[in-house]
């Protein structure tokens, strides 16, 4: 593998085989091929590179000087390849993964740690994100992966569904023995801002949003509004998964009788042309 453009190959070709039969031979091209390559180089520099003798090409001044940079190109070759093609295991590359607090703590970094191992000189960094902007970073590029909701998901991005997460309606341990329906008349929502829409999604699959006060408080971060929660200041959606050690400790209770909403989010990336194995590694490790 050559990252020399198909022109500078060709020009080298000649310079060591000293003609155009010759050079054409080693590319496994028509003379015809190497001569137009060349004519193209020339015309990109707006020079002669070669003069034609008895004994073969001959290197002008100018094709000299064009010599030197591509030694000097094959130099610094081997060493540019080996850093592109080791990345992860023999040189370092980052790598940026944008989700939630509840997925990225219970599954995305889990399901990781095996390519991490695999890739020593692979560095993760796990951006945990709870607001709902994280296809705009994806867009703007402060990250190279992101868990995101389906509809969140832009036509020139690649995306793969990820298993969904199940939601339980949650209260603090004060509450136990009060109804779902008298709660949700009496108390209200706190969701992570505005555009949450979990809590109120999860209220209308049940038929229970006419009744519940839509006014909310918000906090954008999901260990805070569970404690909010806990103080007994209103009652919110939460992934099962990370509801789960709360509700092990007695503070917090499930509301609805356990009832489930399944939330459904994909993993999505910007397509790479050759993506590294790391790369294509962490995709296939991510369920």
């Amino acid at each position: 593998m050559s990252l020399l453009s198909q022109q500078l190959q060709a020009f080298m070709a000649i310079v060591e085989y000293g003609t155009v039969h010759s050079a054409a031979e080693s590319l496994y091209l028509t003379q015809t091929a190497v001569t137009q390559r060349l004519r193209t180089l020339e015309t990109k520099l707006r020079t002669t590179l070669f003069v034609r003798t008895r004994r073969g090409m001959v290197l002008t001044s100018e094709g000299e000087a064009l010599l030197r940079y591509c030694n000097a190109a094959k130099e610094l070759e081997g060493e540019a390849l080996a850093v592109i093609q080791g990345a992860g295991t023999k040189s370092e590359v980052q790598l940026s993964i944008s989700g939630p607090t509840s997925i990225m703590r219970s599954r995305i970094i889990y399901n990781c740690l095996p390519v991490m191992k695999k890739y020593p000189n692979l560095l993760l960094h796990f951006a945990i994100n709870d607001n709902e902007n994280r296809h705009q970073e994806l867009r703007a590029g402060h990250c190279d992966l992101a868990i995101l909701q389906t509809q969140d998901v832009a036509k020139e991005m690649s995306c793969k569904e990820l298993a969904a997460e199940e939601y339980i309606l949650v209260g603090p341990s004060t509450w136990r023995g009060r109804k779902t329906k008298e709660i949700i008349k009496n108390e209200r929502i706190i969701d992570f801002n505005p555009s949450d829409q979990v809590t109120f999604n999860y209220l209308k699959y049940y038929d229970l949003f006419a009744e519940a006060q839509h006014s909310r408080h918000f906090i954008n971060r999901t260990e805070s509004l569970a404690m909010l929660v806990i103080e007994g200041l209103g009652y919110t959606a939460l992934p099962k998964e990370f509801a789960k050690p709360y509700l092990d400790n007695d503070k917090l209770i499930v509301l609805n009788s356990g009832k489930t909403l399944q939330v459904e989010s994909v993993l999505a990336w910007y397509e790479r042309p050759e993506p590294p194995a790391y790369f294509s590694a962490i995709i296939n490790s991510i369920k």
